[in-house]
C-alpha cells in the first residue's frame, strides 16, 4: 500500500480540433496537456477528466492511446508515462423538481473504467442531451434515473459540489439528497464537497455520515488543477483501486481531504448582486441588510445553516481529516515567476506544499516569500470570505 494524491474533477476547454468542450474553461485544457501538467508540475497521481463523453474528446483519447505514451489498464483507467492514472469521467447536469416548486438542476460526476464504457454511455446520453459535444449540458434525466444508466456501463456516480447555489443537489434542488435518489441512495457512496464547504460544515447533516467526502479542484485552467485534492491509500493507481478507496474497502481509503478554507470559496457567504457586498451576518438572510435588495446569491454557509439537522458537528470515526490547503497561486506575493522558480528547483507543487522545509524554500525565493508560504501551509493567514462568484482573499 502507498499514498497518492488524486484530483477527480478537471475540465477540458478545447478538443485538439479546436472545438469548444467546456466553454468557460481555458483553451490550453486538453486531454494531453492535463496529463502532462499532473505528471510534470502538480505531482498528482490520479486525475479525473470529466468531459470524456464528448465525441471530440473520445477522438482525442483514441489518438492519445496511439502515441505510445499511454495505455489502458486491465483494472480500468489510462496510465500516462507510468506516472498518472486518468479516470474517464462525464459531468452530467440532471433536471430535478427543485425546492419551492421551482426547477432545479444538479451536477453529477460519472466515472467509467474503460473507453469502451464511455463510448456506450456517450451514445445513450446523446438521446437525453441536446448537444453531447459540449460539457455539462442539461439532460432530461433526474439523478434517480441517471444512476441506473451509469451502473449499466459499470460506472460510479458522485454528486458534484453538493452545496453550491447553482447546479447542485442541496444548493437548488432539495434539503435531503435521499429524497432525490430514494431507495437508490445507498448506491451513492461518495459526495464532492465543493470549494465553499468543508467536512466541519458537511457533517452537520446526518444523511451524509455514511458517505465518503471528496475534495476536487473543478479546474477550469491548468494552474487550478490540484487547488483541492485527496490523499488516498491504495495498492496501485487504477479505476478499481480508486473505487475501493472511495468505498473504504480492503484497507484502501481516503487518508485526508485537502481543500481551501471554505471562506476562500466563491460562494461561501450570501452576496448582494445589487450593492456588490458579501453579507456576513450571524443568521442566514434572504435580503441584503445594507441596501434592502432581495437580489442575493445565497451562500453555502448560509444554506447549510438552514438545512442542517445536527446542533454540532459530529463526524463518524472513520472520517479523514480535512486539511486547509492554500495553493501557491493563492498566496499573496507568490506570482507566476516565483512559482516557476520553485518548480524548476523542486519539481512539483505537491513537493513544495508537503515535503520541503521552510529553509529549502527560503534558499530559492528568499525569506519574505518563504514566510508567506509557511504561513499558508500552517493556517496562519487572515481570510476574508468570498461570495457571489468572487473568491475570498488572504491577507
Amino acid at each position: 500500500m502507498y499514498e497518492i494524491f488524486a484530483d477527480m474533477h478537471v475540465h477540458i476547454g478545447r478538443a485538439e480540433n479546436g472545438k469548444p468542450i467546456k466553454i468557460t474553461a481555458a483553451r490550453t485544457l486538453n486531454f494531453a496537456n492535463i496529463a502532462k501538467e499532473c505528471a510534470e508540475r502538480k505531482g498528482i497521481q490520479v486525475v479525473g477528466i470529466i468531459d470524456c463523453a464528448s465525441p471530440y474528446v473520445i477522438e482525442d483519447i483514441e489518438k492519445f492511446l496511439q502515441n505510445g505514451e499511454a495505455y489502458e489498464l486491465k483494472d480500468g483507467g489510462i496510465i500516462y508515462k507510468d506516472k498518472v492514472c486518468i479516470l474517464l469521467g462525464s459531468e452530467v447536469e440532471t433536471s430535478e423538481k427543485g425546492r419551492n416548486g421551482k426547477k432545479g438542476s444538479a451536477h453529477n460526476l460519472c466515472f467509467f473504467p474503460y473507453l469502451s464504457n464511455m463510448k456506450k454511455f456517450s451514445q445513450e446520453m446523446s438521446t437525453h442531451i441536446k448537444n453531447i459535444t459540449l460539457s455539462t449540458q442539461r439532460s432530461d434525466l433526474s439523478g434517480y434515473d441517471l444512476i441506473d444508466i451509469v451502473e449499466k456501463y459499470d460506472g460510479i456516480l458522485i454528486p458534484a459540489h453538493i452545496f453550491t447555489p447553482f447546479k447542485s443537489y442541496y444548493g437548488n434542488c432539495t434539503d435531503r439528497i435521499k429524497d432525490i435518489f430514494k431507495e437508490k441512495y445507498d448506491k451513492i457512496f461518495a459526495v464532492e464537497l465543493g470549494l465553499s464547504s468543508d467536512t466541519f460544515l458537511a457533517d452537520t447533516i446526518s444523511e451524509l455520515e455514511s458517505k465518503t467526502f471528496v475534495t476536487n479542484s473543478d479546474a477550469h485552467s491548468l494552474p487550478k488543477i490540484a487547488r483541492e485534492y485527496n490523499k488516498m491509500l491504495v495498492e496501485d493507481i487504477s479505476f478499481k483501486e480508486i473505487v475501493k478507496a472511495l468505498k473504504n474497502e480492503d484497507g484502501r481509503k481516503i487518508i485526508a481531504n485537502y481543500g481551501l478554507d471554505p471562506k476562500l470559496g466563491k460562494y461561501h457567504r450570501t452576496y448582494c448582486d445589487d450593492c456588490n457586498n458579501t453579507i456576513e451576518t450571524k443568521e442566514p438572510v434572504e435580503k441584503c441588510p445594507l441596501c434592502g435588495s432581495s437580489n442575493v446569491t445565497f451562500g453555502v454557509f448560509d444554506r447549510i445553516e438552514l438545512i442542517k439537522d445536527k446542533k454540532e458537528t459530529k463526524s463518524p470515526e472513520n472520517r479523514p481529516p480535512y486539511i486547509y490547503q492554500v495553493p501557491l497561486g493563492f498566496i499573496p506575493g507568490v506570482g507566476g515567476k516565483t512559482i516557476e522558480k520553485l518548480l524548476d528547483n523542486f519539481e512539483t507543487e505537491m513537493s513544495i506544499l508537503h515535503k520541503l522545509s521552510k529553509d529549502d524554500i527560503e534558499s530559492i525565493v528568499g525569506e519574505k516569500v518563504a514566510n508567506a508560504i509557511e504561513n499558508a501551509r500552517t493556517g496562519n493567514c487572515k481570510v476574508h470570505s468570498g461570495g457571489g462568484g468572487n473568491y475570498g482573499k488572504i491577507e
